[in-house]
């Protein structure tokens, strides 16, 4: 077993709960990205491509045929990393090992940020082959949706990363603190300095060896002086 908490993740070995389960921000973010993924290339792939004057086919980005593979591609990549990563948090309360959960993590914040980087890119990309296109009434609508979610999905591949960020940081602030117990507050009671030493006032006791004769105890003769 494992401490809670760590890495952001429950008590490995916890009963699963679907309610909790689904209502996580990270498979949250996952099942939008999952859809943005489905949108753009299904937009792309119905629709973003059409023959030329020879006949050739061709992407109605300006024709450019890399224009269309790079939306696809990226998309269908997300749908898999997005089924993946779902996959993941659902096994992230089953991993035992921190080293297992600081993997994870690290990949999750590394691929997120990765994947945020190439929509934007690829909406770049698209809107400008876009500008270049000339004007069709094929397929227009199908194209501009995959601009649009293009850019959308810039937003929540961001958002996964930044919260693997803060599980990697909780991860770490744990990992490096202390693991002792604050020492007991003294300051309000009194201190004995040696074992089995009482003062009936409750303050502070009289050390041995003080240097000071002890004062006369009452009912005791003192010797009268020759």
């Amino acid at each position: 077993m494992m401490e809670e908490g760590v890495y952001g993740g429950g008590k490995a070995g916890a009963p699963f709960d679907p309610l909790t389960f689904v209502q996580r921000p990270q498979v949250i973010l996952r099942a939008v990205t999952w859809l943005f993924s489905i949108i753009v290339f299904g937009c792309i792939s119905s629709q973003g491509w059409t023959l030329n004057n020879q006949g050739k086919e061709v992407c109605l980005y300006n024709q450019d045929n890399n224009a269309c593979n790079y939306g696809v591609g990226i998309s269908v990549i997300a749908f898999l990393a997005s089924m993946g990563f779902i996959a993941g948090e659902y096994f992230f309360e089953q991993m035992s090992s921190v080293k297992t959960r600081k993997r994870y993590v690290m990949a999750d914040m590394g691929f997120s940020a990765f994947w945020s980087f190439l929509y934007f890119v690829g909406f770049c990309y698209l809107t400008n082959q876009w500008s270049k296109s000339e004007e069709m009434q094929f397929g227009v609508n199908n194209m501009q949706a995959a601009i649009a979610f293009s850019f959308f999905a810039i937003f929540p591949w961001a958002g996964a990363a930044y919260l693997a960020f803060l599980r990697y940081k909780q991860g770490s602030d744990q990992a490096f603190a202390p693991s002792y117990e604050a020492e007991p507050n003294t300051t309000g009671g009194g201190y004995n300095s040696y074992p089995d030493a009482t003062d009936p006032d409750g303050g502070y006791s009289q050390p041995p060896f003080s240097g000071q004769a002890p004062p006369p105890q009452s009912g005791v003769q003192q010797p009268l002086p020759y």
